[in-house]
């Protein structure tokens, strides 16, 4: 996209003066970006539909702000910040992803003060996802959400929270340190939000049950390839014949890298990015980081693609694509791909268990 564009978009993003006109920008863009999608290289695509998505949060979280003052609880007591999660996080959203998020503001420093930063900031959090929604980002189904008081809490209520997290790595509570592996300042302070991801980083490569319990959890979803190279399809229901892009080829592949980047303390977020840094810290070959950035932006396009319009004209993802719908020339990269995934997860489960122990 010409610059000219971004330009234009940044400042009818910036000037929008309500939710509706956020979501026809929204709207028109992402049509754009679905009519260039096959003609495109994918990576500069999902960078310019993430900086589009960045923009509206960002101009979503300034009306909030704005709406607060009109409600007469003026403007932000002290400092905070909004993180990203999941594919926002990631810098990976598609034309149908959801909200997930979090809140962080500066400790007070009495009790009164405690509980005026907790109302002042939970009602902006409110505020912010329901204009969000107006948008067409609907809420984490997990409740992973910065409206969620346990979201949105004061710096050091989140640290000790991360801290309780990892005295006690039961399934829950490691599934939520991997959500917030993938956390990334979109919007606030940008201070608070690097004490947040310190505190994270912290003490996380001395904890051998936290790298087993993340290896287990990384490794459940299982990439679609056979043992003879063939695609695993949906045998029965309305599904046959589709194949699960979203669980069986593109999370497989977020959680390998992650995992990885993680424990050589690589604090990037995007999935290319951590295989850029991957290969800088030479935990990767070159052979290698170019094999899975390709296998990974193939994932990308397919994602993007298993993306529909409902009856109403809005995006709906489903995370699944029909075989029959699957290009000549995509099919024998995809298995290569998938091979390499498939590849990736006995190589990762390897090297954690020779480290850390576990069977």
């Amino acid at each position: 996209m010409s610059s000219l564009h971004k330009e234009k978009r940044l400042l009818d993003i910036t000037g929008a003066g309500d939710p509706g006109s956020l979501r026809t920008i929204r709207e028109e863009e992402q049509n754009r970006l679905g009519a260039i999608l096959s003609s495109s290289p994918v990576i500069e695509l999902v960078e310019d539909l993430n900086e589009l998505h960045d923009s509206l949060i960002l101009r979503a979280l300034k009306l909030a702000e704005i709406e607060m003052a009109r409600l007469g609880h003026g403007a932000p007591p002290v400092p905070y910040a909004y993180l990203l999660f999941g594919s926002g996080g990631r810098r990976e959203q598609t034309f149908s992803s959801d909200q997930d998020s979090s809140l962080i503001y500066l400790d007070p420093q009495n009790e009164a003060d405690a509980l005026t930063f907790e109302n002042y900031f939970q009602t902006l959090a409110q505020i912010t996802v329901g204009y969000l929604v107006d948008i067409g980002y609907p809420p984490c189904e997990g409740n992973v959400i910065a409206s969620n008081p346990d979201w949105c809490m004061s710096i050091s209520a989140w640290e000790r929270k991360l801290d309780s997290w990892f005295e006690e790595p039961n399934w829950e509570n490691v599934r939520y340190l991997l959500i917030v592996a993938d956390g990334r300042l979109v919007g606030g302070d940008e201070d608070l939000g690097a004490r947040w991801n310190a505190r994270f980083y912290r003490d996380f490569l001395g904890s051998p049950v936290i790298a087993r319990r993340m290896m287990e959890n990384t490794l459940r979803h299982k990439v679609l390839v056979g043992v003879f190279g063939q695609l695993l399809t949906e045998r029965y229901g309305e599904l046959a014949g589709t194949l699960d892009i979203k669980y069986g080829a593109y999370i497989p592949m977020v959680n390998v890298f992650r995992l990885m980047a993680v424990h050589a303390g690589i604090k990037e977020t995007s999935t290319i990015g951590r295989i850029r840094e991957l290969e800088k810290a030479e935990i990767l070959s070159s052979e290698e980081a170019k094999e899975a950035a390709e296998a990974f932006e193939l994932f990308l396009l397919l994602r993007l693609m298993a993306v529909t319009k409902d009856e109403n004209g809005q995006w709906a993802g489903t995370g699944v694509i029909h075989a029959s719908k699957l290009k000549g020339e995509w099919k024998v990269p995809l298995k290569k791909a998938l091979k390499l995934g498939r590849k990736l997860q006995r190589q990762v489960e390897r090297e954690m268990r020779y480290r850390f122990g576990g069977r």
